[in-house]
């Protein structure tokens, strides 16, 4: 009996795991490349915004003579569509319009509830010196 009981048990917290993946933001393919000249001119508080990348868009940021990136894409239930999160005016932080979550954009991590996972990040790297690859 003891063995059936713990059978059920074990199975009913297997499905019942199975069903947060569908609060991870999804993955995508990203391969995105601008020059430091261009990421200087278009970007703004140092984040540029990219659209038709990831899920919904990049953040490229400039942090201490590098660069990182994060879908657009919030974490706060992104099974629903999910926003796509906003720069504030500082640079530092973005929100997230539809429900007030705050991400830091130094690494991405939650600021403010309801977020309580990071912002999706991409790889990023510096090529000759001249050109900013984004890429997954």
């Amino acid at each position: 009996m003891i063995k059936k009981i713990l059978g059920i048990f074990l199975l009913v917290i297997t499905f019942w795991g199975c069903g947060k993946e569908s609060e991870m933001i999804p993955n995508v393919f990203v391969e995105y490349n601008i020059t430091v000249q261009e990421f200087k001119i278009k970007q703004k508080n140092n984040v540029l915004l990219v659209d038709n990348q990831g899920v919904k868009g990049l953040m490229i940021v400039a942090i201490a003579g590098g660069y990182r990136a994060f879908d657009r894409a919030s974490s706060v239930n992104p099974q629903n569509g999910g926003c796509a999160v906003v720069p504030d005016s500082t640079g530092i932080t973005a929100t997230d319009p539809c429900t007030g979550a705050k991400f830091l954009l130094l690494d991405g991590t939650p600021q403010k509830a309801p977020a309580v996972r990071n912002l999706k990040s991409y790889t990023t790297s510096l090529r000759g010196g001249l050109t900013i690859n984004v890429s997954n």
